[in-house]
Protein backbone atom coordinates (compact mmCIF):
# COMPACT_ATOMS: atom_id res chain seq x y z
CA UNK A 1 0.00 0.00 0.00
CA UNK A 2 1.24 3.47 -0.81
CA UNK A 3 2.16 5.73 2.09
CA UNK A 4 -0.61 8.19 1.31
CA UNK A 5 -3.37 5.58 0.89
CA UNK A 6 -6.40 6.23 3.11
CA UNK A 7 -6.58 4.23 6.33
CA UNK A 8 -10.24 4.43 7.42
CA UNK A 9 -12.90 1.99 6.21
CA UNK A 10 -14.95 4.73 4.58
CA UNK A 11 -11.86 6.29 3.01
CA UNK A 12 -10.87 2.94 1.52
CA UNK A 13 -14.33 2.45 0.04
CA UNK A 14 -14.26 5.97 -1.37
CA UNK A 15 -10.83 5.40 -2.92
CA UNK A 16 -12.15 2.34 -4.76
CA UNK A 17 -15.27 4.15 -6.01
CA UNK A 18 -13.19 7.10 -7.21
CA UNK A 19 -10.87 4.78 -9.14
CA UNK A 20 -13.52 4.56 -11.86
CA UNK A 21 -13.74 7.28 -14.49
CA UNK A 22 -15.88 8.28 -17.45
CA UNK A 23 -13.51 6.40 -19.76
CA UNK A 24 -12.83 3.43 -17.44
CA UNK A 25 -16.26 2.22 -16.35
CA UNK A 26 -15.13 -1.34 -15.62
CA UNK A 27 -11.91 -2.30 -13.88
CA UNK A 28 -10.19 -5.57 -13.00
CA UNK A 29 -8.85 -6.42 -9.56
CA UNK A 30 -5.31 -5.73 -10.78
CA UNK A 31 -6.28 -2.32 -12.20
CA UNK A 32 -8.03 -1.37 -8.96
CA UNK A 33 -5.01 -2.41 -6.95
CA UNK A 34 -2.75 -0.26 -9.14
CA UNK A 35 -5.05 2.75 -8.78
CA UNK A 36 -5.65 2.48 -5.03
CA UNK A 37 -2.29 1.14 -3.85
CA UNK A 38 -4.08 -1.29 -1.53
CA UNK A 39 -2.68 -4.65 -0.45
CA UNK A 40 -4.45 -7.66 -2.02
CA UNK A 41 -6.16 -8.70 1.21
CA UNK A 42 -7.36 -5.15 1.90
CA UNK A 43 -8.74 -4.70 -1.61
CA UNK A 44 -10.50 -8.09 -1.53
CA UNK A 45 -12.22 -7.09 1.71
CA UNK A 46 -13.26 -3.63 0.48
CA UNK A 47 -14.54 -4.97 -2.84
CA UNK A 48 -16.53 -7.65 -1.04
CA UNK A 49 -18.13 -5.04 1.21
CA UNK A 50 -18.99 -2.74 -1.73
CA UNK A 51 -20.53 -5.58 -3.74
CA UNK A 52 -22.53 -6.72 -0.70
CA UNK A 53 -23.75 -3.13 -0.21
CA UNK A 54 -24.78 -3.02 -3.92
CA UNK A 55 -22.45 -0.10 -4.62
CA UNK A 56 -20.39 -2.19 -7.04
CA UNK A 57 -21.37 -4.91 -9.52
CA UNK A 58 -19.03 -7.79 -10.32
CA UNK A 59 -19.29 -9.01 -13.91
CA UNK A 60 -16.91 -11.63 -15.33
CA UNK A 61 -14.06 -10.87 -12.95
CA UNK A 62 -14.41 -7.11 -13.49
CA UNK A 63 -16.05 -4.45 -11.35
CA UNK A 64 -18.27 -1.49 -12.22
CA UNK A 65 -20.27 1.12 -10.34
CA UNK A 66 -23.80 -0.10 -9.66
CA UNK A 67 -27.17 1.39 -10.51
CA UNK A 68 -27.58 2.23 -6.84
CA UNK A 69 -24.65 4.67 -7.08
CA UNK A 70 -26.47 6.45 -9.90
CA UNK A 71 -29.71 6.54 -7.89
CA UNK A 72 -27.96 7.98 -4.85
CA UNK A 73 -26.20 10.55 -7.00
CA UNK A 74 -29.49 11.70 -8.49
CA UNK A 75 -31.08 12.05 -5.03
CA UNK A 76 -28.21 14.18 -3.76
CA UNK A 77 -27.39 16.04 -6.96
CA UNK A 78 -27.52 19.81 -6.87
CA UNK A 79 -27.81 19.62 -10.66
CA UNK A 80 -31.10 17.71 -10.54
CA UNK A 81 -33.25 20.84 -10.13
CA UNK A 82 -31.10 22.65 -12.67
CA UNK A 83 -31.63 19.88 -15.22
CA UNK A 84 -35.40 19.91 -14.70
CA UNK A 85 -35.50 23.63 -15.40
CA UNK A 86 -32.93 23.68 -18.18
CA UNK A 87 -34.04 20.72 -20.31
CA UNK A 88 -36.89 22.48 -22.20
CA UNK A 89 -34.58 25.38 -23.02
CA UNK A 90 -31.82 23.01 -24.15
CA UNK A 91 -34.30 21.19 -26.39
CA UNK A 92 -35.48 24.49 -27.88
CA UNK A 93 -31.88 25.57 -28.47
CA UNK A 94 -31.18 22.31 -30.26
CA UNK A 95 -34.25 22.76 -32.48
CA UNK A 96 -33.09 26.27 -33.35
CA UNK A 97 -29.53 25.27 -34.22
CA UNK A 98 -29.53 21.49 -34.85
CA UNK A 99 -26.07 21.46 -33.32
CA UNK A 100 -24.63 19.98 -30.14
CA UNK A 101 -25.97 21.62 -26.95
CA UNK A 102 -24.19 21.39 -23.58
CA UNK A 103 -24.98 22.32 -20.00
CA UNK A 104 -22.02 22.59 -17.66
CA UNK A 105 -21.22 23.49 -14.06
CA UNK A 106 -17.93 24.41 -12.40
CA UNK A 107 -16.03 22.27 -9.96
CA UNK A 108 -12.73 23.80 -8.94
CA UNK A 109 -10.94 24.87 -12.10
CA UNK A 110 -12.81 22.43 -14.35
CA UNK A 111 -16.13 22.43 -16.17
CA UNK A 112 -18.30 19.34 -15.55
CA UNK A 113 -20.72 18.37 -18.32
CA UNK A 114 -24.14 17.65 -16.78
CA UNK A 115 -26.21 17.53 -20.00
CA UNK A 116 -25.45 16.92 -23.67
CA UNK A 117 -28.04 17.04 -26.43
CA UNK A 118 -27.60 16.49 -30.16
CA UNK A 119 -28.42 14.44 -33.21
CA UNK A 120 -26.67 11.55 -34.91
CA UNK A 121 -24.46 13.70 -37.13
CA UNK A 122 -23.04 16.16 -34.62
CA UNK A 123 -19.49 17.44 -34.52
CA UNK A 124 -17.09 15.09 -32.72
CA UNK A 125 -16.57 16.60 -29.28
CA UNK A 126 -14.31 15.63 -26.37
CA UNK A 127 -17.19 16.23 -23.95
CA UNK A 128 -18.73 13.32 -22.01
CA UNK A 129 -21.63 13.37 -19.57
CA UNK A 130 -20.03 13.67 -16.17
CA UNK A 131 -16.71 14.39 -17.86
CA UNK A 132 -14.46 17.34 -17.21
CA UNK A 133 -12.36 19.85 -19.12
CA UNK A 134 -10.13 22.71 -17.95
CA UNK A 135 -12.10 25.95 -17.69
CA UNK A 136 -9.77 27.88 -19.98
CA UNK A 137 -10.11 25.40 -22.87
CA UNK A 138 -13.87 25.65 -23.49
CA UNK A 139 -16.48 28.34 -24.07
CA UNK A 140 -18.52 26.93 -21.17
CA UNK A 141 -15.48 27.11 -18.94
CA UNK A 142 -14.61 30.66 -19.91
CA UNK A 143 -18.11 31.81 -18.95
CA UNK A 144 -17.90 30.01 -15.61
CA UNK A 145 -14.38 31.30 -14.96
CA UNK A 146 -15.24 34.90 -15.87
CA UNK A 147 -17.81 35.00 -13.04
CA UNK A 148 -15.98 32.73 -10.58
CA UNK A 149 -14.81 33.88 -7.15
CA UNK A 150 -11.50 35.72 -7.13
CA UNK A 151 -9.56 32.82 -5.59
CA UNK A 152 -10.76 30.45 -8.34
CA UNK A 153 -9.77 32.89 -11.06
CA UNK A 154 -6.36 33.41 -9.47
CA UNK A 155 -5.83 29.67 -9.24
CA UNK A 156 -6.82 29.10 -12.87
CA UNK A 157 -4.78 32.03 -14.18
CA UNK A 158 -1.71 31.17 -12.15
CA UNK A 159 -0.83 28.70 -14.87
CA UNK A 160 0.59 26.86 -16.56
CA UNK A 161 -2.51 26.52 -18.74
CA UNK A 162 -2.87 22.99 -20.09
CA UNK A 163 -2.92 22.67 -23.87
CA UNK A 164 -5.79 20.42 -25.00
CA UNK A 165 -5.48 21.24 -28.72
CA UNK A 166 -3.10 23.27 -30.93
CA UNK A 167 -5.27 26.39 -30.54
CA UNK A 168 -5.85 26.17 -26.79
CA UNK A 169 -5.17 29.53 -25.18
CA UNK A 170 -2.15 29.09 -22.92
CA UNK A 171 -1.21 32.77 -22.64
CA UNK A 172 -2.55 34.15 -19.36
CA UNK A 173 -2.76 37.74 -20.65
CA UNK A 174 -4.82 36.69 -23.68
CA UNK A 175 -7.15 34.62 -21.52
CA UNK A 176 -7.56 37.47 -19.03
CA UNK A 177 -8.64 39.82 -21.83
CA UNK A 178 -11.11 37.25 -23.11
CA UNK A 179 -12.64 36.82 -19.65
CA UNK A 180 -13.18 40.57 -19.44
CA UNK A 181 -14.94 40.46 -22.82
CA UNK A 182 -17.19 37.65 -21.56
CA UNK A 183 -18.38 39.77 -18.66
CA UNK A 184 -19.02 42.71 -20.99
CA UNK A 185 -20.69 40.84 -23.86
CA UNK A 186 -22.40 38.03 -21.94
CA UNK A 187 -21.04 35.26 -24.17
CA UNK A 188 -17.81 33.34 -24.63
CA UNK A 189 -16.41 31.82 -27.80
CA UNK A 190 -14.15 28.89 -28.50
CA UNK A 191 -12.35 28.28 -31.77
CA UNK A 192 -10.83 24.78 -31.90
CA UNK A 193 -9.44 25.21 -28.39
CA UNK A 194 -10.74 22.01 -26.78
CA UNK A 195 -10.42 19.90 -29.93
CA UNK A 196 -9.53 20.36 -33.58
CA UNK A 197 -12.49 20.96 -35.85
CA UNK A 198 -15.08 22.37 -33.42
CA UNK A 199 -16.16 25.87 -32.46
CA UNK A 200 -18.55 26.99 -29.75
CA UNK A 201 -20.51 29.81 -28.11
CA UNK A 202 -21.66 29.82 -24.46
CA UNK A 203 -23.56 32.01 -21.98
CA UNK A 204 -23.96 31.97 -18.21
CA UNK A 205 -26.92 30.87 -16.08
CA UNK A 206 -27.38 32.81 -12.85
CA UNK A 207 -29.21 31.92 -9.66
CA UNK A 208 -31.57 34.08 -7.59
CA UNK A 209 -28.63 35.70 -5.79
CA UNK A 210 -26.97 36.56 -9.13
CA UNK A 211 -24.20 34.00 -8.62
CA UNK A 212 -23.37 31.96 -11.69
CA UNK A 213 -24.62 28.39 -11.32
CA UNK A 214 -24.01 26.93 -14.79
CA UNK A 215 -23.47 27.73 -18.45
CA UNK A 216 -25.11 26.61 -21.69
CA UNK A 217 -23.39 26.28 -25.06
CA UNK A 218 -23.84 25.26 -28.68
CA UNK A 219 -20.99 23.49 -30.47
CA UNK A 220 -20.60 22.81 -34.17
CA UNK A 221 -18.01 21.85 -36.78
CA UNK A 222 -15.73 24.66 -37.90
CA UNK A 223 -16.62 24.20 -41.58
CA UNK A 224 -20.33 25.01 -41.13
CA UNK A 225 -20.98 26.52 -37.69
CA UNK A 226 -20.58 30.25 -37.04
CA UNK A 227 -20.71 30.85 -33.26
CA UNK A 228 -21.37 34.59 -33.54
CA UNK A 229 -24.60 33.98 -35.48
CA UNK A 230 -26.00 31.92 -32.59
CA UNK A 231 -24.88 34.12 -29.70
CA UNK A 232 -28.32 35.72 -29.30
CA UNK A 233 -30.08 32.34 -29.12
CA UNK A 234 -27.62 31.02 -26.55
CA UNK A 235 -27.96 34.17 -24.44
CA UNK A 236 -31.75 33.89 -24.61
CA UNK A 237 -31.70 30.25 -23.48
CA UNK A 238 -29.40 31.08 -20.57
CA UNK A 239 -31.58 34.03 -19.57
CA UNK A 240 -34.70 31.85 -19.71
CA UNK A 241 -33.17 29.23 -17.45
CA UNK A 242 -31.98 31.93 -15.05
CA UNK A 243 -35.44 33.53 -14.88
CA UNK A 244 -37.13 30.19 -14.28
CA UNK A 245 -34.70 29.35 -11.47
CA UNK A 246 -35.52 32.74 -9.94
CA UNK A 247 -39.29 32.13 -10.11
CA UNK A 248 -38.87 28.70 -8.51
CA UNK A 249 -36.92 30.25 -5.65
CA UNK A 250 -39.63 32.87 -5.11
CA UNK A 251 -42.34 30.21 -4.99
CA UNK A 252 -40.39 28.24 -2.38
CA UNK A 253 -40.14 31.34 -0.19
CA UNK A 254 -43.92 31.90 -0.17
Amino acid sequence: MSNDAPSGVLSKALAVLQAFSIEDTTLSFTELRQRTGFAKSTLHRVLGDLVAARLLDRVQERYRLSGLVFELGMRASVERGLLEVATPFLEDLYERTHELVHLGTREGTEVVYVAKMGGHQQAPSPSRLGGRMPLHATALGKVLLSHAPADVRESALRGPLERKAPRTITNVDVLTRQLSDVVTKGVAFEYEESAVGIVCVAAGIFGPSDDIVAAVSVTGPVHRFQPVRHATSVRAAAAGISATLGRRAELREH
